[in-house]
């Protein structure tokens, strides 16, 4: 049953894409990125949904956007609406009544009306300023009558905008996270390495000229899983693992108790930077399966300064 509606829902979305008129959705774009004041959507039922979304949507990506209910605009909020606005109307009929009803009083504020419809002709399209059309062949409900295709396809297009319309405005990174400070999208892109970090006395360091032995409780007090083997000023030299441990005590036996880290080592570790984002260093501790890492030494200026542990990246909630 679901893969026949798969394909169904599939078929149709093939039908969305091939039929668009891309002239027109390009000129809706160009209106709301010539917007100087707010994007405001607007729907009834599931279109009104949609139109929340989109709207949200747009405001997380860097375009002032709100959604307008037609109950509550027709009963005080259209005051809201400005000459400034742009008023985008989510319909697919294009004959909600409620859309029909408010759009006179939007058009009085001054605001440009846009029409998202699925069937051409309708009363909104041509009472609106600009519409598109929206191809929807039928909908995945079996009577035609549920709205499925055309809230996505109306998802689809609303999601595209917010897309090219963040891309047009130069949109960061660091934008999106001013907009996103909470939850694990906020984490994801806010939380540095600098953040996590063990520092100071809580780095394991030890010289490359210490025997193993001798190195043995720091490597144990510290419950860090590993030894970072600096010079005298801090310059990482290599990284000594609870792995590093078994495979010396297997190859040398006692006498490795005896060695000197700098024979025990693995030379040239990988590292990272205080000021990266801590996904980033997650990332790249995970890029080789086979290769498990579970510490990075922290490096500012060719200095170790920090160590990162993946336990810490999961306390944190990363992973």
């Amino acid at each position: 049953m679901l893969k026949t509606l798969f394909e169904q829902q599939r078929t149709s979305l093939n039908h969305f894409f091939d039929s668009i008129e891309i002239a027109a959705a390009e000129k809706v774009f160009d209106q709301l990125l010539a917007c100087k004041g707010v994007v405001i959507l607007s729907g009834v039922g599931k279109s009104g949904h949609i139109a929340q979304k989109i709207s949200t949507t747009l405001v997380s990506t860097g375009t002032r956007s709100t959604f307008l209910s037609p109950a509550h605009a027709l009963h005080g909020d259209v005051g809201f609406v400005t000459s400034q606005d742009i008023f985008v109307s989510l319909s697919k009929s294009g004959e909600t009544q409620e859309l029909l009803d408010l759009l006179p009083f939007v058009q009085k504020k001054g605001a440009f009306t846009i029409a998202v419809v699925s069937q051409s002709g309708s009363r909104l399209e041509k009472g609106s300023d600009l519409s598109v059309l929206l191809p929807v062949a039928r909908e995945l409900c079996p009577y035609d009558l549920a709205p499925t295709t055309s809230t996505t396809v109306q998802l689809l297009f609303g999601d595209c905008l917010a897309i090219a319309l963040m891309q047009a405005k130069n949109f960061k990174v660091a934008d999106f996270a001013d907009n996103h400070p909470a939850g694990l999208l906020g984490k994801k892109i806010t939380l540095k390495v600098s953040d996590l970090m063990l520092r100071g006395e809580a780095i394991p360091i030890c010289c490359p000229e210490d025997r193993l032995i001798d190195s043995l409780h720091a490597l144990t007090a510290k419950r860090c899983g590993c030894l970072i083997v600096c010079d005298k000023e801090h310059r990482l030299i290599g990284i000594f693992t609870d792995g590093d441990l078994r495979r010396a005590i297997h190859a040398k036996g006692p006498d490795a108790l005896q060695t000197p880290l700098a024979h025990l080592m693995t030379s040239s570790p990988l590292t990272t930077a205080s000021r990266g984002l801590a996904v980033d260093a997650m990332r790249l501790m995970e890029e080789d399966p086979s290769r498990l890492i579970t510490v990075l030494p922290v490096v500012d200026e060719g200095k170790v300064i920090g160590l990162l542990r993946m336990h810490d990246i999961i306390q944190a909630g990363l992973r």
